[in-house]
């Protein structure tokens, strides 16, 4: 699949409408972004059932704040449109791999009730 362009603009459908949605949070003039966005690219056309969206700091500097962005690059998961997973730097492909499969495999019913326990707590 190929590399989705997210914007304020798509975002909340683009969470809403997929089961699965890893983001590359990233900018033009960052070296380690450079090199992690072949990976990211590679690893969507391996998972064709995952959306795959980079999302510019630069020209989305609301999207970075609201994720509370510090560095980039930062990838985090969405399943069902929760965050699940969120780690800086770059990953080199067999871990962007594995982590995937790791949420593929997520009770997402354990993953609200914690969620809600800890809103609560």
């Amino acid at each position: 699949m190929a590399i989705v362009e997210i914007t304020s603009q798509n975002i909340e459908k683009t969470l809403s409408e997929n089961d699965i949605v890893a983001l590359d949070f990233w900018a033009p003039w960052c070296g380690p972004c450079r090199q992690f966005g072949p990976i990211f690219e590679a690893t969507s056309e391996e998972l064709p059932d995952v959306v795959f969206g980079k999302i510019n700091t630069d020209e989305e500097q609301e999207l970075a704040g609201g994720a509370g962005i510090s560095s980039i690059p930062t990838v985090m998961v969405f399943r069902e449109g929760l965050p699940v997973f969120r780690q800086s730097g770059a990953l080199p492909a067999a871990a962007l791999k594995d982590v995937i499969n790791q949420v593929k495999e997520l009770n997402m019913d354990e993953v609200r009730a914690q969620l809600q326990q800890s809103s609560e707590g």
